[in-house]
């Protein structure tokens, strides 16, 4: 055991190896936005399409929405739907005709051009676990409250992985801050800590208030140029079933009016909170957003929208939800028929269960990522760090998560397909002819380096050379990954005017109470 243990801390396999080549801790594939070159999962025949669609008219026009927003109500009065008490009642014809107004596909710019994503068509985008108000990590070996240094390491990750194209919600629920000023300081290091798109909570006015400006300011924005074009997005969940709350709406339809990326996601679990059957709860899942979406376009025609889904199963047995099941998946893949059949971008998630970065975290995660990109999913949330259905976040997890969004880009490359001369090789194969082999020859020397894909997590040494190397586990190397990044991050630059400015708003928002709390 304790030799075993000193090849261990001597050695660390191949990730301690690439940890030490040319000063880099891994080499890793460039920044790039995917884009999704596989024909689309369609599980539901033309019939299938028109059954979910008029289920989620059925419902619009017959059972209703609760809105329990003031002033969306006065929106949806205006707009000529029918209101009784609190639950609006829309129009199939008006619900298309304010959906036909969003785009199918925009572009978010932060403060970073270089770091401009492209939502909808056939782009694929990842970001990081977002929300989760506990941590974990091997080194605490428990679960533990956020805190704001942990939120700082994983914006850390958030930003030194090229993989990751936009930062989500807080990485984790930091609650060693006053929930009054929490947004204030996380937003400054996500601005600082990073420079790619951004995320705002819609939890109240003053939050929304707030992140827009910081995002402005960081951007060297005046008012007009932020408006006039999206810079950041919210994402807002309906309370299932049917209800929109106050505090998302009005974020919601704040971000609206200032043009900004808009994602309705249900979180619609099926035998809970919708119907058991996937059908059943795809179509309540797309009316809870058509409704948020139509609302959106009346204020703003065109502005960016996207249609979320969240739709899984309970366990029948304990009510504990459950994600990357066989149905989460079909799920999502009829999600993305009907997201087409409307003309709108889609965000779905890359989700999980299971409590520790184990096997089932990585297959049920697996299951989560290949759906989206069989969906054609354009967002995919919680891509890389996520745990027990959400409520943790875990900085191995998001290692090992990054090697299966690099191995998924790959993948997407055109050159895992192309069929060009040189490709078929047939001059290399009769170079080889029958006996010999092709490791030395021309046509594979020029190539190797980049044939194939190169991993910098997984271990492809055989039993026995793994063990001599110490025996490391692969959650043992994603942690030892996650230490040396956070070691040598290098935050990207600023300019000295505009942290000054961030830092200025921040202090005179702290002095003027931050936002209310319910505490």
């Amino acid at each position: 055991m304790a030799q075993a243990e000193q090849r261990r801390r001597r050695s660390g396999g191949r990730a301690g190896n690439a940890a030490r080549r040319g000063g880099k801790v891994i080499e890793q594939m460039p920044w790039r936005i995917p884009v999704n070159v596989d024909r689309p999962t369609e599980p539901l025949d033309g019939d299938g399409v028109a059954a979910i669609h008029a289920g989620a008219m059925h419902i619009l026009e017959e059972i209703g929405i609760r809105i329990l927003n003031a002033e969306a109500l006065a929106i949806y009065r205006d707009a000529g739907c029918i209101i009784r008490d609190d639950i609006v009642f829309m129009g199939r014809d008006w619900i298309m005709e304010m959906i036909a107004k969003a785009p199918s596909q925009f572009d978010i710019t932060p403060r970073n051009p270089d770091r401009r994503i492209t939502v909808g068509g056939r782009h694929i985008l990842f970001g990081n676990v977002s929300s989760p108000p506990n941590y974990y990590d091997l080194e605490l070996g428990k679960k533990v409250s956020g805190t704001r240094a942990q939120c700082q390491d994983l914006l850390k990750l958030t930003q030194y992985f090229n993989c990751i194209h936009f930062a989500g919600g807080y990485p984790v629920e930091p609650v060693d801050v006053h929930a009054s000023v929490r947004h204030l300081d996380v937003v400054y290091d996500k601005l600082t800590l990073t420079d790619k798109v951004m995320h705002a909570y819609s939890l109240g006015r003053e939050r929304v208030e707030d992140v827009m400006e910081m995002v402005r300011i960081a951007g060297g924005l005046d008012h007009d140029a932020f408006d006039a074009t999206p810079r950041m997005y919210t994402n807002i969940n309906s309370t299932s079933p049917l209800k929109h709350d106050e505090p998302m709406l009005d974020g919601w339809m704040r971000m609206a009016r200032r043009g900004q990326g808009l994602v309705c996601t249900p979180f619609t679990l099926a035998g809970a909170m919708a119907p058991v059957t996937m059908a059943g709860a795809v179509a309540q899942s797309l009316a809870e957003a058509l409704s948020a979406i139509a609302l959106a376009q009346y204020i703003r025609p065109g502005v960016a929208c996207v249609i979320g889904t969240f739709t899984s199963n309970v366990d029948m047995k304990s009510g504990a939800p459950a994600f990357g099941t066989p149905e989460y998946m079909r799920a999502t893949q009829m999600t993305g028929q009907m997201a087409r059949f409307y003309g709108l971008p889609m965000r779905s998630s890359g989700v999980c269960a299971a409590n520790v970065p184990d096997g089932q975290a990585m297959w049920e995660t697996g299951h989560s990522l290949w759906a989206a990109v069989q969906s054609g999913t354009n967002m995919v949330y919680h891509a890389a760090g996520w745990l027990e259905g959400g409520l943790i976040a875990c900085p191995e997890k998001f290692v090992m998560d990054c090697e299966i969004l690099q191995q998924i880009q790959r993948y997407l490359e055109p050159a895992t397909f192309a069929t060009t001369p040189e490709d078929i090789a047939l001059d290399a194969v009769a170079e080889v002819g029958h006996d010999g082999h092709f490791f030395g020859i021309d046509h594979t020397q020029e190539r190797y380096t980049s044939a194939f894909y190169q991993p910098y997590l997984s271990d492809w040494k055989n039993f026995e050379a793994w063990e001599a190397a110490g025996g490391i586990w692969t959650a043992e190397r994603a942690h030892r990954l996650f230490k040396e990044i956070v070691a040598q991050f290098e935050a990207p630059p600023m300019e000295p005017a505009i942290r000054e400015e961030l830092q200025a708003f921040v202090a005179k928002r702290k002095e003027e109470g931050g936002a209310p709390t319910d505490f």
